[in-house]
């Protein structure tokens, strides 16, 4: 399989995960887990994910260096958000912890474990890509 084929297929499932992720936690309760997160987060992984996938899309069809160095800065701060949205995975301890929140997607951490260190690892083969010209 060619890099150009894998940076495509990596690049709808970024698009997935920005979009499932912001299903997942754009409502009011907050989506699973152990840690309550305020929205700003979400809707930082969120602008910033819709944003550096309409960039990158661009870069792919135009090939525009500034465009691509754009976009991978917004898919580092996606990865950035991503991972410290997992942070409401962590246990809780202490005589007021609450037990995690479950929701009907699955259950425990697994999704979001799977689809954020994923985006780390699709941007990190998105940032090799562009650094060997590969893309």
């Amino acid at each position: 399989m060619s890099t150009e084929v894998i940076v495509y297929v990596l690049t709808a499932l970024a698009a997935v995960v920005i979009v499932l992720t912001r299903l997942r936690l754009g409502r009011r309760g907050g989506g699973a887990g152990r840690l309550q997160m305020g929205q700003a987060l979400v809707h930082v992984h969120t602008i910033a994910g819709a944003l550096a996938l309409v960039l990158w899309v661009a870069f792919l069809v135009s090939g525009n260096d500034g465009i691509g160095i754009a976009a991978l800065g917004l898919w580092w701060v996606v990865v950035v958000a991503g991972l410290l949205i997992l942070v409401r995975w962590l246990p809780s301890r202490g005589k007021h912890a609450s037990e995690g929140k479950e929701d009907s997607w699955s259950e425990g951490p697994g999704l979001s474990v799977l689809a954020h260190v994923g985006m780390l690892v699709g941007v990190l083969v998105f940032s090799w890509a562009y650094l060997t010209a590969a893309v």
